[in-house]
C-alpha cells in the first residue's frame, strides 16, 4: 500500500535556474527576452553615464570654485560626451520602443538642452558668476541621476544592470501610437518651444545690453529715439542708428530733425592712413537686403558737425583687428583670415582695451562735443550707432537733462511684417520727473 501511494503522488517540477534557456529567463512573473535585456544594459549604461558625469562634474565645479583649480577637466569632457551620445541614442529609441519608461528617461535626455538652454542667457548676463552656475547645474544634474536610479530600481541598493529587466515591462514592441504621439510632441511642443525660449532670450538680451534702446520683435528690429530736456528748456535728442538698415528707417530719421539743431555725426576719421581697408558694410546689405548708412543716411536739416575722434588714437592691437575684420568684410579674406579675427586676443586686457578703443573713448569725446555745443544751440541730435546710447543717457542725465519723450522707429523688418507707425510716446515717468522739476 505504501509504494502504491507513492507512486499515485504527481511529480514536483522544479523552476528552471537563473540563465536557463537560450532565448529567455523567468523574471518578476513573466519572461524577459533578450532584446529587453539588451535594452535594460543600454538604459543602465546611459544612467550610469549621466550619474557619473553629474559626480566627475559637480567634483571638478567645487574645486573650480574652492580652489580654483580644474583638474578633473578631461575626465569632465569625456565622461559629458559619452553621457550626451548616450543620451540621444536613448531620446531617440523612445519613439520606437514602447517598454522605456519615459517618465525617467525623457527628463535624462531632455536635461542637458535644458541646461544649455538655461545657461544662454547666464553666460552674459552673469559672466562674472559662472563658475557658481554651473556648480548649481552639476549639483541638479547629481540629485537627478541619483533621484532617476532609485525611481527606475524602486530600491537604494545597487547592483547590475542599473536598470531591472522586469521594470521595463512587457509592452516592448514597436508601436506606431508610440512613434506618432513622440514625433508629434517634438514637431509640436519641444521644437517651438525651444525656439520661442531662443527668441525670447535674444530679445531680453538686446534689450537688457542697449537699456531699451534697440529691441526685437517678430516683425523686427526696433530703435527707440530719446528726447531729454534740461530747466533751461534745452534738448539733447539720441538717434540710435545701424550700419545696415531699411533705406525708409534712414529717411524718417532725417525728416524728424529740427532745423535748428546741431547734428553730431559718427565716424571715424582716418587722417595718418592707419587703415589698411576702408569701412565697409556694402557686402552685409546686400547679403540681408538693406541699405548701408553711409550711403543712404545724409542729413540735410540742421548743422552737421563731425564729433568723432581719430583712429590715430586707438592702440595698436585694435587696429590690427580692425584690419582683419574690415578686410573679411571687404570680400577679399580666406578662411585663413576669418580664423585670425575669431582666435584674435593681444592679451588678457586686450578686450577692455578693445571696448575702451571703440566705444569709451569716442563716448568721453562726443560728451565733450555735446556740452561744448549747448553753449551755441538749444538742441543737440546725436545719431550714433546703438552701442553708444546707454552709456550717453547716462552720462547727460547726471548732467541735469530728463527724459521727456519716445518715439520708435522699425530699423529692419521681417519679410511681410506690416509698417509699425512712428508716434510719440511720453512716458509716465519722465512726466513725473518733469512735473517734480518743475
Amino acid at each position: 500500500m505504501e509504494n502504491l501511494k507513492m507512486s499515485d503522488a504527481p511529480p514536483v517540477i522544479e523552476p528552471p535556474k537563473a540563465g536557463s534557456g537560450s532565448d529567455a529567463a523567468s523574471a518578476g512573473g513573466f519572461r524577459v527576452s533578450g532584446g529587453v535585456k539588451f535594452l535594460a544594459y543600454l538604459l543602465s549604461l546611459c544612467l550610469g553615464a549621466f550619474l557619473a558625469d553629474g559626480l566627475v562634474s559637480l567634483l571638478d565645479d567645487t574645486t573650480g570654485v574652492i580652489l580654483h583649480v580644474h583638474a578633473l577637466l578631461p575626465v569632465r569632457m569625456l565622461a559629458g560626451f559619452l553621457a550626451v551620445l548616450l543620451a540621444l541614442v536613448v531620446y531617440g529609441l523612445l519613439a520606437f520602443s514602447r517598454a522605456i519608461p519615459k517618465r525617467c528617461f525623457v527628463p535624462l535626455a531632455l536635461f542637458y538642452l535644458v541646461t544649455e538652454l538655461a545657461g544662454f542667457p547666464c553666460y552674459f548676463i552673469y559672466n562674472d558668476h559662472l563658475p557658481q552656475i554651473s556648480w548649481f547645474m552639476s549639483l541638479a544634474q547629481t540629485v537627478l541621476g541619483l533621484w532617476l536610479l532609485r525611481r527606475v530600481r524602486g530600491r537604494w541598493r545597487l547592483g547590475w544592470p542599473l536598470v531591472p529587466p522586469e521594470s521595463l515591462g512587457i509592452r516592448s514592441g514597436f508601436g506606431w501610437r508610440n512613434l506618432a504621439g513622440f514625433s508629434l510632441a517634438n514637431l509640436f511642443v519641444l521644437i517651438p518651444a525651444v525656439l520661442l525660449y531662443l527668441f525670447l532670450c535674444t530679445a531680453g538680451l538686446i534689450s537688457h545690453f542697449t537699456e531699451g534702446f534697440m529691441t526685437l520683435h517678430p516683425g523686427g528690429f526696433q530703435m527707440q529715439v530719446r528726447k531729454y530736456e534740461s530747466d533751461s528748456g534745452k534738448t539733447i535728442q539720441l538717434f540710435p542708428m545701424a550700419h545696415v538698415a531699411d533705406a525708409e528707417f534712414y529717411r524718417q530719421v532725417e525728416q524728424s530733425f529740427p532745423t535748428n539743431a546741431v547734428v553730431l555725426m559718427e565716424g571715424v576719421s582716418d587722417e595718418k592712413h592707419l587703415l589698411k581697408q576702408k569701412i565697409n558694410y556694402q557686402r552685409m546689405a546686400n547679403t540681408l537686403g538693406l541699405t548701408e548708412q553711409h550711403t543712404e543716411f545724409k542729413p540735410g536739416r540742421g548743422k552737421v558737425v563731425l564729433a568723432d575722434v581719430d583712429v590715430s588714437q586707438f592702440s595698436t592691437n585694435t587696429l590690427d583687428l580692425l584690419n582683419l575684420v574690415f578686410r573679411f568684410h571687404s570680400g577679399q579674406a580666406d578662411l585663413a583670415t576669418l580664423e585670425k579675427v575669431m582666435t584674435y586676443s593681444a592679451g588678457p586686457d586686450f578686450q577692455t582695451q578693445l571696448l575702451n578703443d571703440l566705444l569709451w573713448k569716442r563716448n568721453a569725446h562726443l560728451l565733450g562735443q555735446i556740452h561744448k555745443q549747448l553753449a551755441k544751440s538749444d538742441h543737440i541730435v546725436v545719431p550714433w550707432g546703438v552701442a553708444h546710447m546707454p552709456g550717453i543717457a547716462r552720462e547727460i542725465q547726471r548732467s541735469g537733462f530728463y527724459p521727456v519723450e519716445t518715439n520708435n522707429y522699425m530699423v529692419i523688418r521681417f519679410g511681410g511684417a506690416k509698417k509699425l507707425t512712428v508716434a510719440p510716446a511720453l512716458e509716465s515717468t519722465a512726466e513725473a520727473e518733469h512735473a517734480v522739476k518743475k
